[in-house]
């Protein structure tokens, strides 16, 4: 638990920074999925300098069926977000293909065995990545990847509890006077 979000930034670039070093020390190449939301886009902008981003692949974990450059989308703050020039390769969820389905098996199809590292997020009603409460979508246990039901108007791609855990580290970055109660419960292991 840290002062204030500027400071979960800072932290949440830290764990990044030493994670991608190991990565890329022990496999070459370090492979990060990325979640939504504001808490990612603050610590991106504490790693400028510190990531040898020409060996970092960025996944989304999960994202909006939007347009393009959708303010909505998550892959629009992400590239307004990573240093000018970093090199690293971003791997977008297809999210404007005509069958999304067959798109978030294709995706599934380029992830890695094992992310090096997972950012997530937590939203004020406990989702996480897009796995909502209530959504079908929480009982996928079959694929990595899946589209969800409507919520908040838009259905999404997310990665799916399987690859999650997976994942060799998890990080959580958590801000805001909204989450203090979906925070104490995920805690409690709810």
């Amino acid at each position: 638990i840290l002062p204030d979000a500027a400071a979960v930034a800072r932290r949440g670039a830290e764990v990044v920074a030493e994670t991608a070093a190991a990565a890329i020390d022990e496999r070459g190449r370090f492979t990060l999925a990325v979640s939504g939301g504001h808490t990612p886009w603050a610590m991106f902008a504490e790693l400028p300098g510190t990531l040898a981003w020409e060996r970092v692949t960025i996944f989304q974990v999960d994202e909006r069926v939007a347009p393009d450059g959708d303010p909505d989308r998550n892959l629009t703050h992400l590239l307004e977000s990573l240093p000018a020039g970093a090199g690293a390769d971003v791997r977008a969820m297809p999210v404007r293909a005509d069958d999304l389905d067959a798109a978030a098996a294709e995706y599934a199809a380029s992830l890695p065995d094992a992310f090096d590292l997972v950012h997530l997020g937590l939203g004020p009603d406990g989702h996480t990545a897009s796995l909502v409460p209530g959504d079908p979508v929480l009982d996928v246990a079959d694929r990595d990847v899946a589209v969800t039901g409507l919520y908040q108007g838009r259905r999404r791609m997310t990665l799916t509890y399987p690859v999650l855990s997976r994942a060799r580290r998890i990080l959580w970055l958590v801000t805001g006077e909204d989450k203090v109660d979906a925070l104490r419960l995920l805690r409690d292991g709810d």
